[in-house]
């Protein structure tokens, strides 16, 4: 199925019923007086994530999505049946705007997830509601209230906890086919991957991590020179970004250095808090230099580079070193969850039922 990041939709709710003008007329029963009832009430419209879907390529096909109206009230006092609610269905992590404003009406981040969009109208009064000490027989009904309608822009950001960054052919895609079971094409030539990819990165038992490749990034790319900064947003959501160099370019005249340096820039123009992101730097394809060479190699342009963070040398085409990676980015993750467990306050249930004041 082809990756769709960007979709529009056109929501709109039911309307709401039309109230009922009737009066009572039975057998011995004089004066019976209105008996009108409300109108139902129009569906509304909710937009709900579900993890069984991963791109938006169904909002190109049907791009409008109606819910029912509520049903006429009807005699003795009986309100119209309500127009359905109508679900539907969106990626995790689809983050949801309103057209004409730009507003953010919401981000469905975890499965289950539901946001409402457009509200149903209101069901309409029946002459009942209206009668007073001066009014016994009002002929007055409510016609319903119309539901909302709203044009939506929804982005999807993927959900993934390490993003890999780098220029094309740094070997993005070979590394997560190393590590997961993703399959993402790879070739000898730039611009292999076309649209992000997610690997769930097994690390021990009941221990693993997700990581996206997008499309490598070129000089430029702010301005719009290549793919990749089409797909930056998907690495928002990361935890941990690995940026892949290549310590034997193909090119003669290319430098790692300044190629690392300018991802680093574009990185920034970007987002500044994308950029703030902690980040590795990974330098691969060491199976190509022998290995007193790559590990040459790999410290100049750590030290060119003047990065003080962790860095690793690793072969994605054989694996060398991918191991040692895996488990230090696991260990991050698992000490930042557990630094956000501690700073979240306790809930206990049996606290909470010794701080209830004494019953008098």
């Amino acid at each position: 199925m082809k990756f769709v990041d960007e979709a529009k939709a056109r929501v709109q709710a039911g309307n709401g019923g039309r109230g009922s003008a009737s009066f009572r007329r039975e057998k011995f029963v004089p004066r019976g007086g209105p008996d009108g009832g409300d109108g139902g009430h129009g569906g509304s419209v909710y937009l709900r994530a579900a993890s069984g879907i991963n791109t938006l390529a169904d909002f190109r096909i049907e791009r409008t999505f109606k819910a029912g109206h509520g049903e006429p009230g009807g005699a003795n006092d009986c309100t119209g049946r309500s127009g359905a609610d109508l679900y539907v269905p969106v990626p995790i992590g689809t983050v949801v705007r309103d057209s004409d404003t730009q507003e953010e009406l919401g981000d469905l981040t975890r499965d289950g997830d539901e946001l409402l969009v457009a509200r149903g109208g209101k069901g309409g009064w029946g002459n009942q509601r209206f009668k007073s000490s001066t009014n016994r027989s009002p002929r007055q009904v409510g016609p319903g209230l119309p539901g909302e309608k709203r044009s939506l822009d929804l982005e999807l950001k993927v959900i993934a906890d390490v993003g890999l960054l780098g220029l094309p052919n740094a070997g993005k895609s070979t590394l997560i086919r190393a590590v997961s079971a993703a399959r993402p094409k790879v070739a000898d030539y730039p611009f292999t991957t076309l649209h992000p990819n997610l690997g769930v990165v097994a690390v021990g038992l009941h221990r693993s991590f997700v990581m996206a490749d997008i499309p490598g990034l070129i000089e430029g790319a702010a301005e719009g020179a290549g793919l990749g900064i089409r797909f930056l947003k998907h690495l928002q959501r990361t935890r941990l970004l690995l940026h892949l160099v290549d310590i034997a370019p193909l090119d003669p005249e290319a430098d790692p250095v300044r190629d690392a340096r300018a991802i680093v820039a574009e990185l920034r123009k970007f987002s500044r808090q994308l950029a703030a992101k902690p980040r590795w730097l990974v330098l691969n394809k060491r199976d190509l230099l022998p290995p007193e060479e790559a590990e040459k190699r790999a410290r100049a342009i750590v030290r060119r580079l003047r990065f003080r963070g962790p860095h690793f040398l690793i072969s994605g085409a054989t694996g060398e070193g991918t191991k040692p990676l895996c488990e230090a980015v696991m260990r991050l993750l698992e000490e930042e969850e557990r630094d956000r467990a501690a700073r979240e306050p306790a809930s206990c249930p049996a606290d909470a039922g010794d701080a209830r004041p004494d019953a008098t």
